[in-house]
């Protein structure tokens, strides 16, 4: 079936109450919350944008228009694609060309809206990956080192379920979900893999409840200093939000190979007004050496308002405004 962003997110609301997901190299499952968090206030409205102070700056993914138009193109044209396997028998069977591409095209436009290179798909890491689907669905149970007692357990689907991320959902669904990241607040690990330096090429596997994104072990080269999400310039509000959980509560976030964030002060402001976040240092190593999130206290993103965000105390400013656009209907 074609899965239209709407689609995608009423499979992830109902999932939501069920569900739970694991980023690679982490402990346990994360729960995930089915609550909004605080009552919300809402941001001021922005004035006349501004250059500010930039030290290290990054710059957006062009105009609105020219995102929305991009973002419409990518989610209204994924297909969660038809698994031709049987639990009963143990037999991983295949997703179709259409679910890999469709998986792959929207991690491909998650990283494009932060300014990263695309990247492909490996046939070894994609079998690894589907043979580890199978092993997660054939159990009901997600787990980065399924014992050899597991139902429909191999080697191949053990290799890559330590090395992928793993959600109770079907592939194309899976990846706004890890996005997202629900249940991570300690890591943000499956949105990190996915905004890596050295993602690619990756490894899609998927049965119709759920799904392995091989993700580590990448040769990728990227090289970017430092990658927010929400990125800066244009950022469409759909990106944020699954229907039950959004960026607001599980947080936006700055990842970096070489900058050390681990005593890194954030401050948002929006049309001058400053906005409170909670700031959390993240587990290290998890798509990037370094990591923190911060998460709104007393608001919500809006589409329409801009938000700039200063992170001092990583050895260099880093500075950038986010642009949030509602490309419904774009």
């Amino acid at each position: 079936m074609r899965a239209t962003w709407n689609e995608l997110g009423r499979v992830l609301a109902v999932a939501g109450a069920l569900a739970a997901c694991d980023a690679p190299g982490g402990g346990g499952l994360g729960a995930w919350p089915d609550g909004w968090g605080p009552d919300a206030k809402d941001a001021p409205e922005v004035g006349a944008p501004d250059d500010g102070g930039t030290g290290d700056s990054a710059v957006g993914g062009g105009d609105a228009e020219a995102v929305c138009a991009r973002w419409s193109q990518v989610t209204g044209a994924v297909t969660e694609g038809a698994w031709t396997g049987d639990v009963a028998t143990c037999d991983a069977g295949a997703l179709g060309e259409a679910g890999l591409e469709g998986a792959l095209a929207l991690v491909n436009l998650y990283r494009e809206l932060a300014s990263l290179p695309p990247v492909t798909r490996s046939g070894e890491r994609d079998a690894a990956a589907q043979a580890c689907a199978l092993v997660m669905h054939a159990n009901d149970a997600l787990s980065h080192g399924p014992p050899q007692s597991w139902d429909c357990w191999s080697s191949l689907g053990a290799q890559a379920a330590g090395k992928s991320n793993l959600a109770t959902t079907p592939a194309v669904a899976a990846v706004p979900l890890y996005m997202v990241d629900p249940g991570n607040a300690t890591t943000l690990g499956h949105r990190r893999w996915i905004l890596s330096n050295s993602l690619g090429p990756v490894g899609v596997g998927s049965t119709d409840a759920y799904s392995c994104l091989w993700v580590l072990s990448g040769s990728g080269q990227a090289g970017a200093d430092w990658t927010a999400w929400p990125p800066p310039g244009p950022f469409p509000i759909q990106a944020a939000h699954l229907g039950w959980t959004s960026l607001d509560q599980t947080g936006w976030s700055l990842q970096s190979d070489s900058l050390d964030l681990s005593q890194a002060e954030v401050t948002v402001t929006s049309g001058g007004q400053p906005l409170p976040v909670t700031t959390t240092v993240l587990a290290a190593n998890f798509g990037s050496k370094h990591a923190l999130s911060f998460t709104p206290s007393g608001w919500v993103m809006q589409a329409g308002r801009a938000y700039d965000v200063v992170v001092t105390g990583a050895g260099a400013t880093i500075s950038y405004r986010v642009e949030v656009v509602d490309c419904a209907g774009a």
